[in-house]
């Protein structure tokens, strides 16, 4: 039976270069047998975390807020892998994504932690029209430590400024083989 695998997709553009990398990774991952469900942030109502320490894990909904992070919860709890796509901005993950993982704290918040361990493994897709990939690899690399899941690396496709220059490049081809190895 294949895994279940979750893609948060944190391009503004739906046919850009890390949806190329989104759309190669899940054919690989499909052609392994596993169930893959994406979610294109930037077409969501997700707002930014509060602070406010008030969710709780153990409810439906974990956050207080009631946005479009309640399609995403119940998605990331029963996921065996959690796919981050984005382009890089600024040397870090685009806003739609880094909003949402913050969101997702309300999942270890509670009587039991719904993100830490729970034998699940992560990966990252990022386009970028430069190759300053180091500071969002550092965090990357934090927070899956920190989550305790098996970090299956990352494909980082530098030198796409423009929407399709990722068309023809190995990076779609590391991406599809990337998909096909979750067994």
């Amino acid at each position: 039976m294949g895994k279940k695998i979750v893609i948060l997709n944190g391009s503004p553009r739906k046919n850009g270069n890390t949806s190329s990398l989104v759309k190669a990774f899940t054919e690989g991952a499909e052609v392994a047998g596993n169930a893959v469900t994406e979610f294109f942030l930037g077409s969501m109502n997700i707002h930014g975390c509060k602070g406010c320490f008030g969710g709780h894990s153990g409810q439906e909904c974990p956050c207080v807020q009631r946005d479009d992070m309640s399609k995403i919860y119940p998605a990331v709890k029963n996921c065996d892998v959690l796919v981050l796509a984005t382009p890089l901005y600024y040397w870090n993950m685009s806003g739609q994504i880094r909003t949402a993982v913050d969101r997702l704290f309300a999942l270890e918040e509670g009587d039991d932690n719904l993100l830490r361990g729970h034998n699940r493994a992560c990966a990252l897709l990022m386009a970028a029209e430069g190759y300053g990939f180091d500071d969002v690899l550092l965090y990357y690399n934090h927070l899956a430590e920190h989550l305790r899941w098996k970090n299956l690396g990352a494909v980082l496709a530098g030198g796409n400024g423009n929407v399709g220059d990722i068309q023809g490049k190995s990076e779609l081809r590391e991406a599809f083989e990337l998909g096909r190895s979750i067994q």
